[in-house]
């Protein structure tokens, strides 16, 4: 499989300013890259790398404040997404880390600190297992770029569509297996639970129909784990200029699952039927509900969330999106930790 640097799975670390992103999406404009601000420089950060410090940076809000305020040149509007995103652009790239270079380097090297032979255990685990091959699969997060603690997640990514889909059905065997390989338990869960919802005040039990399902996350050697598929090249679907989305406020809506099938990648995809408009503050009054097709997401949490023929409750940002000016569709993006859900009812 054909594999392009500067993906979702990728991290860039900066030149001048020695700050990690985490890239997110597969789609990215010609002078830069988007991503998120993972690590920064401080003198009271709990991570070191070549004599300095790093601070990680959990919450998507915080990460915004502090580019605004120190780092300005790495946000910009994009008229394409409507948005203002974080970047980095192509200059300003000092290196890309790759899931899959950084585990082939594991394999030569002598000495592996717990987190990366965890990590590298659980690789083997996958490969031999769900009998995908060695260039399918890689390490990422802070295990990647050096910047991990002894009790660090791993977090695993998994290239090609085909791939993706099979090794994902064979997981529901991997987990019934006595590998250190489990789902997690209802404590754990309830652990999860706060920092997974966010602040958009989700029962605990609508948290847990969605969240025990779930086959790309758990637990190995008891360190946490997440699988991240990626769709084949073949499978993007043009280029990032191809598509123009419009913000048109908010929206609450019930809706049925016709397509899941998409919903274990990043980004992750539903195409769905709506049933009714609940609540909206739509900037546009020209909006048919018959017109909304799809729901979709960068955001892992949101994947594996409900399967066909079931109906949701999803609230999120409504989009205009139109491909290459020639049709033109409306979709749900759910990006704020705060106030977007998708629950099953």
């Amino acid at each position: 499989m054909k594999i392009i640097e500067g993906i979702e799975g990728d991290y860039i670390e900066t030149k001048k300013e020695k700050l990690f992103f985490d890239v997110k999406g597969l789609l990215h404009p010609n002078d830069r890259k988007i991503g998120f601000l993972r690590f920064y420089p401080h003198p009271d950060g709990e991570r070191e790398k070549h004599n300095t410090r790093f601070k990680k940076i959990y919450k998507l809000n915080e990460r915004y404040a502090l580019l605004r305020e120190k780092y300005p040149d790495f946000l910009f509007f994009s008229k394409e997404l409507d948005l203002e995103v974080q970047a980095v652009k192509n200059q300003d790239i000092k290196k890309i880390y790759t899931p899959r270079n950084f585990t082939k380097e594991l394999l030569d090297k002598n000495k592996l600190s717990n987190s990366e032979k965890c990590s590298m255990d659980l690789c083997e685990l996958f490969i031999t297992m769900g009998d995908i091959s060695n260039n399918s699969i890689g390490i990422t997060g802070s295990t990647m770029v050096g910047l991990n603690t002894e009790d660090s997640d791993i977090d695993i990514i998994i290239y090609g569509t085909e791939t993706c889909l099979g090794f994902q059905e064979k997981l529901v065997k991997i987990f019934k297996k006595p590998n250190n390989c489990r789902k997690y338990n209802l404590n754990e869960y309830k652990a999860h639970y706060d920092w997974r919802v966010g602040e958009s005040n989700i029962p605990f039990e609508d948290f847990l129909k969605s969240e025990q399902r779930k086959q790309h996350q758990g637990k190995f050697m008891n360190r946490d784990f997440f699988i991240r598929y990626i769709k084949s090249h073949r499978d993007w679907k043009e280029n990032f200029y191809d598509y123009q989305y419009k913000n048109l406020g908010t929206i609450r809506l019930k809706a049925a699952i016709i397509d899941s099938k998409d919903s274990i990648f990043t980004p992750c995809s539903y195409r769905i039927n709506p049933k009714k408009i609940l609540q909206s503050n739509f900037i546009s009054k020209n909006i048919k509900i018959k017109d909304i097709i799809e729901i979709n997401s960068f955001r892992g949490r949101f994947c594996e969330q409900a399967r066909d023929g079931e109906t949701v409750l999803v609230e999120g940002k409504l989009e205009k999106v139109k491909y290459k000016n020639t049709s033109e569709y409306f979709r749900i993006l759910l990006t704020d930790p705060a106030q977007d859900k998708m629950i099953i009812i």
